[in-house]
């Protein structure tokens, strides 16, 4: 994706990626004049128990498609491979071009990635994964993901193995500093997933939500925007997905509406 121009203007935005993934987005909104606040809704860790995916990892040369949710996917599910790494042969498979990328500094050529729209649905719309049946298909997700990619796959005729290669944990995160200058410094939060937004609610509590539902909030999916009004929230903006090209651009066009 381009990365947008424009003039943020010193608006304050809250950034709740998970620490080691918030850099480059902060990097775009400094570049374009904003005031990136970092504050991690979401920490990924390895699994509880590893076992289980250490005996699936064993036998990844008789899977057909490896398909990557994530950043977080190729970088976790590369680590339980260690020095095997992927086998020749088998098809991969990205939900967005960020993992595309990630797969890419790796070493390793995407052969399935949708064109435009960044999720499951889009994913399952492209050519190669229509006509599966009989395929065996692996996907490399966190714990508890979403289940229409599998589901329909599955639907399909696939054999489908999840590798859960990394938890979701909610931070133990002190909110008070960020609740006294919240309302100077916090004009508009970004959240990139359904996990982060929950998270950031529950750390903020009852003491923050107030403040948290009156700032203008970005989400990333129909998913997020309907719970997000569920939350309360007042006022949300519809990234084109998570990528950091499509949050900075929901950001730059809340900007444009403000100002005019």
């Amino acid at each position: 994706m381009v990365v947008p121009t424009c003039d943020l203007d010193g608006t304050g935005i809250l950034v709740t990626r998970a620490a080691h993934q918030a850099h480059s987005l902060c990097q775009l909104i400094k570049e374009q004049g904003g005031r990136p606040i970092r504050f991690p809704a979401i920490e990924i860790t390895a699994p509880v128990d590893p076992g289980p995916l250490q005996k699936l990892m064993s036998g990844i040369s008789k899977f057909d498609i490896a398909i990557f949710i994530s950043p977080n996917a190729v970088s976790w599910g590369l680590k339980t491979l260690q020095d095997a790494g992927l086998p020749g042969g088998l098809q991969l498979a990205a939900v967005g071009s960020s993992t595309a990328r990630a797969l890419a500094s790796a070493g390793y050529t995407v052969d399935i990635i949708p064109d435009v729209q960044f999720d499951s649905e889009a994913l399952l719309a492209t050519p190669e994964l229509q006509s599966v049946r009989g395929k065996r298909i692996i996907i490399f997700r966190g714990d508890g993901g979403r289940a229409l990619l599998g589901d329909t796959l599955a639907e399909r005729g696939a054999n489908v193995a999840y590798a859960e290669v990394y938890r979701r944990v909610c931070p133990d995160a002190d909110p008070s500093p960020l609740f006294y200058r919240w309302e100077a410094d916090v004009e508009l939060v970004m959240t990139s997933s359904l996990d982060v937004l929950e998270n950031l609610f529950r750390i903020v509590g009852k003491t923050g939500a107030e403040c948290l539902r009156k700032t203008p909030l970005i989400v990333v999916s129909t998913r997020m925007r309907v719970r997000a009004r569920e939350l309360g929230s007042e006022q949300i903006i519809l990234a084109s997905g998570a990528e950091d090209g499509a949050m900075l651009k929901a950001a730059c066009r809340w900007r444009s509406e403000v100002d005019a």
